[in-house]
């Protein structure tokens, strides 16, 4: 992973680490009426340190019913990018990471996928968690330079910033969200031992309680892995975050704090694959 890109981006960048941070303002931000954003999307980013930071869960296809091992076999299902296509899901896990992809260009695209829903995930506010998911989806090259300026940046005055204490965690009444939600992703590259998939996501991240001055909202980001075979499965070498593409806002009226706290602890993730 390069440590000189300067992508806005949340969780890694090629070498960046952007988040929100909060803002003066007053009143309810969960006070249920829709207002436009009172910053730019990059304003609302600030650069900190290295590599995989904020939000969040990646959506990116859902398996239809039937055998799992076989395709789809509706013939149109070639056609449409939306529709679910593949074999089953990956049954290995490392921890709440899955692992064990196939050598090939499907096998690469579901690793990228789930790689950007971890990364983009609240544990990386924690030290001891932080260091479990570098491990385990980067190369062990990689994942040796990314820890040290990790560490740097995800520092107890830079979590203070996001509301959060020294170990990542919200104060009580208060929820922390940092999600990735996969809408798709594009083979750039693939071969053998080799592939270069961009992952489609939109994502959430921000803090949800009565009173808070950085209320949850989404981004579009477009997020790009190398990756290598590397110990029988897919493991990044680098990762590059740009804007991305996004769609014009809706006009559904924001939540209240409550249902988004709600929400966050009804609604778990997903384990992803192509």
């Amino acid at each position: 992973m390069s440590l000189g890109d300067d992508n806005d981006g949340f969780g890694g960048g090629s070498g960046q680490t952007r988040t929100r941070l909060p803002e003066g303002g007053s009143g309810d931000p969960y006070d249920g009426t829709r207002r436009p954003p009172a910053r730019s999307s990059r304003s609302l980013i600030t650069v900190v340190g290295v590599v995989v930071l904020l939000i969040a869960a990646i959506a990116f296809a859902n398996r239809k019913g039937g055998d799992p091992e076989k395709t789809d076999a509706n013939p149109s299902a070639a056609r449409n990018p939306t529709s679910a296509t593949g074999v089953r899901p990956v049954t290995g896990k490392n921890g709440p990471i899955p692992t064990g992809f196939a050598r090939d260009e499907q096998g690469a695209q579901s690793a990228a996928v789930n790689y950007a829903v971890v990364l983009g995930s609240d544990g990386m506010f924690n030290r001891a968690s932080r260091h479990q998911i570098v491990d385990t989806v980067y190369t062990p090259e990689a994942a040796a330079r990314l820890k040290g300026p990790q560490d740097a940046a995800y520092s107890a005055d830079f979590l203070s910033k996001l509301g959060l204490d020294a170990e990542g965690k919200a104060p009580a009444g208060h929820t922390f969200v940092s999600r990735t939600i996969p809408v798709g992703t594009k083979v750039e590259q693939s071969d053998r031992d080799t592939a270069k998939v961009s992952v489609w996501y939109t994502g959430l991240i921000g803090m949800s309680g009565a009173g808070s001055t950085d209320p949850v909202r989404t981004t579009w980001k477009t997020w790009t892995f190398d990756l290598r075979w590397t110990s029988n499965d897919w493991k990044i070498t680098a990762d590059s975050q740009k804007d991305g593409p996004a769609p014009v806002p809706g006009d559904i009226a924001a939540s209240s704090a409550d249902e988004i706290s709600e929400a966050v602890e009804q609604f778990g993730g997903f384990t992803y694959a192509r």
